[in-house]
C-alpha cells in the first residue's frame, strides 16, 4: 500500500541476516531441559539462568562505548547473529546459545546482558475532563510540534493522515509495512491529535477531536497484528525519534505499551533509552500498566507497573474513569490501572492519571481489534443526526492506560506550543502540580463480565500527583528551577519510621516551597508511619505479606500476565 500523505517513508535496515521472531515468546524466559548456571553474574540479568545450554536466546547486550564491528564481531566468533544496532544504549540486539552468554559476560567490554523482551500495547472521549476543549477554544492545538507514536502503526484515517509526517515500521520480517494492521496505535494517535473531519459540523451530535489536533505525527511501527513487540524494536524506534527530532522537531514520544518489571531501571535496556530521549529534550509519556486488580503477589494490585513507566525520568500514566459526563467531579479512577511503587527500585509511579476508560477515537473497519471486538465499534447513530444504524466505519471504543498516555502526551503538546523553550523536566513538573487533587477516599468498581466488585484507594500510588488538567498546566507560571530535576522520588521503608519520601538534592519537589513534595501531591501524600489507604490494604497490619512481596529485592510478580497486555477488561471499559 502507497500512503499518498505521507512526506516520507524509510525502510527498516536490516543488514545481518536470519532476523526472526522471538524464539521465547513468553515473556519470561523459563527452564528448559539442563540448564546453564551463570554462578550470579552481575553482569546477566537473572532470567537467563537455567536455559538449555544450546538454546538460541534473543537478548540485548550492552557495552560500555557505542559498539562497533569489533563488537558485533563478538557476537558472530561465537557462532551468534546480529539483529540490530542500538546505539542509543550503546548496545545492540544479538541472537546467540545460552552457553555463549557467560563468556560475553567475563568481557570487561560487556556492561549487562538481558532477554529482549516481548512488549504489547497496554490498553465517550474525554477532552472536556481534562478541559483540553477549553485550551482549544484559545487557540492551543499542538501547532508545530511533532509527536512521535510508538506503537501498531496508524492507519490512513481521514482525522490523522494529512499530519503523518513520517513512517517506519521496526518489526521483524514485514519489510517497511508501517500501516497498523492492529488498530492500537491509530487508536492512540487520534486521541494524541485526531482533527475530526469525520465528526465535526453541523450534522454530528458528538465530536472525537484530538487533544492537540494540530500536532505532526511521527508513525514508528514496533507492535505487529497481534498488538505484540520486542524490547529491541521499541529501543530502535526510540533511537529513531532521537534522530529525527529536529528535522520534525519530535517533542514528545509517547508509548502506550510495556512489559513486566524485571529488573532496575537503572540497567534495563528499555529504560535507559527512554532516559537518553528525556536527555536529549523529548518528553517522553508512557502508560502505567493494565494491572490493578492482579492480585497474584498478594498486593492488590500494587507493585505493578509496567517498564519503561518505572524509570524515574519519564511521566507515567494511569486511567481515569469519566463516568460518560463532561463534569469532573464524579470522575473515578478505573481498578484496572496498575500502581506503584514500582518493583525492585520503589519508585512513586504513577505521576499522574488521566481518562482512559471507553474512549472513542480513530480506528477505521477492518483491522484486529475492530474484527475481534465488532461490539466496540461506534455506532453511527450514536453520533450522527439521523444516522443509520449501523458500526461506525471510523470510530471504536477502547480502554486502559493506553488511551491515557495519549492524553497527557497531548497535553504536553499544548504547552509546547505555548512555550517551545520548556524542558522536559519542566512540562512534567507543571502537569503533575496543576493537576487535581481532590479525590474520594475510595470507590469501587464491578467487572462487567464476572461481576466482582474491585475497591481502590486514592493514594500517590493510585492516582500520582492527581488528575491531568490541562488549561491548568497553560495557566501555570510558576517558574521551574532550570538546574532542577523532575525525577519520580522513590520510597523507602523504616520499621519505626514507616514509608518516607526520597528525594535528590536537586530535585524540584525536595525541599522547595513552590514545588515541594506536598504541593505536587496534595493529600495524597505519605505521612507519619503510615499509608494513607489505611491497614486493610495491602501495606497495612493486616497484609504484610503483600507488603514483603512489593519491597522483596528479587520479586518479579505475575509473570503469568504480561503487564501491558490487552485483557477483556481493558476492550470492554468499567461500569
Amino acid at each position: 500500500m502507497k500512503d499518498s500523505n505521507s512526506h516520507q517513508k524509510v525502510r527498516t535496515k536490516t543488514p545481518f541476516v536470519r532476523i526472526r521472531n522471538l524464539a521465547l515468546r513468553t515473556g519470561l524466559l523459563g527452564l528448559l531441559g539442563a540448564g546453564i548456571s551463570f554462578a550470579a553474574n552481575p553482569k546477566l540479568s537473572p532470567e537467563l539462568e537455567g536455559i538449555a545450554a544450546t538454546t538460541p536466546v534473543d537478548v540485548i547486550i550492552q557495552f560500555r562505548h557505542t559498539p562497533t564491528l569489533s563488537h558485533h564481531a563478538k557476537i558472530l566468533v561465537r557462532g551468534g547473529y546480529v539483529l540490530r544496532s542500538l546505539e542509543t544504549v550503546n548496545g545492540g540486539a544479538y541472537r546467540l546459545t545460552a552457553e555463549k552468554l557467560a563468556e560475553l559476560a567475563d568481557d570487561p567490554e560487556v556492561t549487562y546482558i538481558s532477554p529482549d523482551h516481548p512488549v504489547h500495547g497496554t490498553l465517550q472521549f474525554a477532552e472536556p475532563a481534562i478541559n483540553a476543549n477549553i485550551a482549544f477554544q484559545h487557540g492551543y492545538d499542538g501547532t508545530g510540534v511533532g509527536v512521535a507514536i510508538i506503537d501498531s502503526g496508524i492507519m490512513t484515517h481521514p482525522d490523522t493522515s494529512n499530519r503523518i509526517v513520517y513512517n517506519e515500521n521496526f518489526v521483524p520480517n514485514i519489510g517497511n509495512d508501517y500501516f497498523d494492521r492492529y488498530g492500537h496505535g491509530t487508536h492512540v494517535a487520534g486521541i494524541v491529535g485526531g482533527d475530526a473531519v469525520e465528526s465535526a459540523g453541523p450534522i454530528y451530535t458528538h465530536t472525537f477531536r484530538g487533544i492537540a489536533p494540530n500536532v505532526e505525527l511521527i508513525n514508528l511501527r514496533v507492535l505487529d497484528i497481534n498488538g505484540a513487540g520486542q524490547d529491541s524494536s521499541v529501543i530502535a524506534a526510540i533511537q529513531r525519534a532521537i534522530q529525527l527530532k529536529n528535522t520534525y522537531n519530535i517533542r514528545i514520544i509517547n508509548l502506550s505499551l510495556g512489559r513486566p518489571v524485571t529488573g532496575s531501571y537503572t540497567q534495563d535496556p528499555l529504560c535507559q533509552a527512554v532516559e537518553q530521549a528525556w536527555n536529549a529534550g523529548i518528553v517522553v509519556v508512557v502508560a502505567a500498566g493494565n494491572q490493578g486488580r492482579n492480585n497474584s503477589a498478594n498486593t492488590y494490585g500494587y507493585g505493578t507497573i509496567a517498564a519503561p513507566g518505572n524509570d524515574p525520568y519519564v511521566i507515567t500514566v494511569g486511567a481515569m474513569k469519566d463516568m460518560g459526563t463532561v463534569t469532573r467531579t464524579d470522575d473515578l479512577v478505573a481498578s484496572y490501572s496498575s500502581k506503584g511503587p514500582t518493583l525492585i527500585d520503589h519508585i512513586v509511579k504513577p505521576d499522574i492519571v488521566a481518562p482512559g476508560n471507553m474512549i472513542i477515537s480513530t480506528v477505521p473497519a477492518g483491522l484486529a481489534l475492530t474484527n475481534t471486538y465488532p461490539q466496540n465499534r461506534t455506532n453511527d447513530q450514536y453520533y450522527m443526526l439521523n444516522g443509520p444504524n449501523q458500526a461506525s466505519d471510523y470510530y471504536f471504543m477502547l480502554s486502559g492506560t493506553s488511551m491515557a498516555a495519549p492524553m497527557v502526551s497531548g497535553a504536553a503538546a499544548l504547552l509546547l506550543q505555548q512555550n517551545p523553550n520548556l524542558t522536559p523536566d519542566a512540562i512534567k513538573a507543571k502537569l503533575m502540580k496543576t493537576a487535581t487533587k481532590t479525590f474520594p477516599t475510595s470507590s469501587t468498581a464491578t467487572d462487567p463480565v464476572t461481576g466482582r466488585v474491585y475497591t481502590s484507594y486514592y493514594d500517590m500510588f493510585t492516582i500520582g500527583a492527581g488528575y491531568l488538567d490541562a488549561w491548568a498546566a497553560l495557566n501555570n507560571t510558576d517558574v521551574f528551577p532550570a538546574s532542577a530535576s523532575a525525577q519520580s522520588p522513590a520510597v523507602q521503608y523504616n520499621a519505626s519510621t514507616g514509608v518516607s519520601l526520597v528525594t535528590g538534592s536537586n530535585v524540584v519537589w525536595g525541599s522547595n516551597v513552590v514545588w515541594g513534595s506536598n504541593v505536587v501531591w496534595g493529600s495524597s501524600i505519605l505521612s507519619g508511619t503510615n499509608v494513607v489507604w489505611g491497614s486493610n490494604v495491602v501495606w497495612g497490619s493486616s497484609s504484610m505479606t503483600g507488603f514483603n512481596v512489593v519491597w522483596g529485592s528479587n520479586v518479579v510478580w505475575g509473570s503469568g500476565t504480561p503487564q501491558g497486555e490487552l485483557s477483556k477488561i481493558a476492550i470492554l471499559g468499567e461500569n
